[in-house]
């Protein structure tokens, strides 16, 4: 704590002022955006003035007015801000990779699409993004996934298409992706608003992956018994049949 107050005053703050207290949550944040909304709980004005001095002393970088990132020191100097996170950072709703560019940020290939694209559920594609391609209206439940769960929904709406790996290692990786509980529940849940092709590959994908048997259910019983999904590449799975793979 002295430690903490001795920085503070070198820095010309009080130990208790609202700059000292802006400073000390972005230095301990990590790599990440910041906006006036993180700082609900100060006055807006005097975290304005905070932020753009952190600016100019370099312990953040302004991307444009009100938002600002703070990078992290790498072997070859500090990270760099992503233009469609900033982007997306700045939106009401989220912004998904999908197609190659979920592929790519899920490592599922190394190729990166001339134009990256985008899906969100909002009416309207953001004008900031005038150099991708967007894809609107996905379902409301997205608003509840981080980039990462929406760009899994999307590789599975593509029927997994754009990983350049094996089909069984495509397999094996999504399986290992989906063994974590809680993101299997998020996506569960999220899923029931998707088309029913995306709800019969992930309950598949899930009872490879000892999902909770209860999820499983929901998501079976969502489907229409007679009906029948193209899988792609995912119609190797064990259990494909089983969940109406045609």
């Amino acid at each position: 704590m002295a430690k903490q107050q001795r920085n503070a005053r070198g820095r010309g703050r009080s130990p208790n002022s609202t700059a000292t207290r802006v400073y000390e949550r972005v230095r301990t944040g990590g790599e990440r955006y910041w906006s006036l909304s993180d700082f609900r709980d100060l006055p807006a004005t005097a975290v304005t003035h905070a932020l753009s001095r952190l600016a100019g002393e370099g312990e953040l970088q302004r991307l444009r007015k009100g938002l600002y990132y703070r990078p992290k020191q790498t072997v070859i100097g500090p990270s760099l801000p992503s233009a469609s996170a900033a982007v997306g950072h700045t939106l009401n709703s989220p912004l998904h990779p999908t197609r190659l560019s979920a592929g790519n940020a899920l490592g599922f290939s190394t190729q990166n699409p001339a134009r990256p694209e985008f899906a969100t559920p909002a009416a309207a594609a953001p004008g900031a993004l005038r150099d991708a391609t967007v894809h609107t209206r996905r379902p409301a439940s997205r608003f509840e996934l981080d980039a990462p769960d929406g760009a899994l929904l999307e590789l599975l709406r593509d029927r997994a298409r754009y990983s350049d790996l094996s089909p069984q290692e495509t397999m094996r990786r999504l399986v290992s992706m989906l063994s974590d509980r809680a993101r299997f529940m998020r996506l569960a849940k999220a899923a029931l608003s998707e088309p029913p092709r995306v709800r019969a590959m992930l309950g598949a994908l899930g009872e490879q992956a000892g999902a909770p048997a209860a999820a499983l259910q929901d998501l079976r019983t969502s489907l229409n018994p007679i009906s029948r999904f193209d899988f792609g590449v995912l119609s190797g799975l064990p259990n494909a049949s089983e969940w109406q793979a045609r």
